[in-house]
């Protein structure tokens, strides 16, 4: 199923293959919805289980967010910065949850910095499509540990369009360990940045 047939049906508007640059700040990335079909490569090969939770941080639209929402019934959150990419959000959540009666309660979205995102005890996935510098990246992170130490629990990061300067810090700065490598078949061997990599968290 195409872009605009799977926004169709989830009676949201993402902009397939929009971008928009951020010139008040470097440390933030264009604007890009993950493709339908790279998330189709991604749920055919990785499992998120009923009670997790998972945060797309750069959420943008919130394309992400709905189709896992919709296809696996997970708890998502998304965290985007600018405000009027939430508003666009909002206005798909309220479109979504209109025409296909899902459950309310377990899609949110915050318009805040990453950084600034408090993480809570129930958020255990979470989501990057290079949405910012390595700086901003090592703060989420460092967020993200302080939340295991307050609350033990099972961690993993998905990694899309995997950054070296992210790959690098996760390797030879926290105990987080590649368990897994997904790639875009046909695309990868023209592109080797198209993959997801899975890292969890070791104790």
């Amino acid at each position: 199923m195409n872009e605009y047939k799977l926004d169709k049906l989830l009676h949201i508007r993402t902009g397939a293959g929009e971008k928009l640059l951020y010139p008040e700040s470097i440390q933030y990335n264009p604007y890009e919805p993950t493709p339908y079909s790279a998330l189709e490569t991604l749920f055919k090969n990785y499992e998120m289980g009923k009670d997790d939770q998972l945060v797309d941080y750069g959420c943008g639209k919130g394309r992400m967010n709905f189709y896992i929402h919709y296809f696996f019934g997970i708890s998502v959150k998304g965290i985007e910065m600018d405000d009027k990419f939430f508003q666009e959000a909002i206005i798909n959540q309220r479109n979504y949850l209109h025409h296909t009666k899902k459950n309310g309660d377990t899609i949110e979205f915050f318009c805040c910095l990453a950084e600034e995102y408090i993480i809570e005890p129930n958020d255990n996935r979470f989501y990057f499509f290079n949405p910012f510098s390595v700086t901003i990246f090592r703060k989420v992170i460092n967020n993200i540990l302080r939340s295991v130490e307050n609350t033990k629990r099972e961690i993993e990061l998905i990694l899309y369009y995997p950054h070296e300067d992210y790959v690098y810090f996760l390797e030879n700065n926290t105990s987080f360990e590649l368990i897994k490598e997904i790639i875009r078949p046909a695309l990868y061997e023209r592109n080797p940045d198209e993959r997801f990599l899975i890292y969890r968290l070791l104790y």
